[in-house]
């Protein structure tokens, strides 16, 4: 497999494992919802809200983050906001995202 193939192979294949992993970390803040509603701090009328809110605005901005033909803007970001750890990624996957890495960590310290 040429240099260029393995290197869209892993983007994709991290970019699934950082969509996972912000999804899953989304989707524990909602469970904590349903732990809320089940001790009867919120109502069902509230949780269907918030339901209704995560599907609309986290779930959604997840999903198009990652639905997208150009994954390594998603990857680098990952990388940069600690989603995905850059000692865990191939040396090469940082290597080839490692301007759009420092992009991404400059502007965070910036706000």
């Amino acid at each position: 497999m040429d240099a260029s193939k393995r290197l869209k192979r892993l983007v994709r294949e991290w970019a699934a494992v950082a969509h996972d992993r912000e999804l899953s970390k989304a989707l524990a803040e909602l469970y904590a919802q349903f732990d809320r509603w089940q001790r009867g701090e919120i109502t069902a009328w509230d949780l269907n809200d918030l339901i209704h809110r995560f599907h609309d605005g986290a779930s959604r901005e997840i999903w198009k983050t990652y639905a997208t033909n150009r994954l390594e803007p998603a990857v680098a970001l990952a990388v940069a906001t600690g989603i995905l750890r850059r000692e865990e990624a191939p040396p090469e996957l940082v290597q080839h995202l490692a301007g759009l890495i420092e992009f991404y960590e400059a502007e965070r310290s910036v706000s």
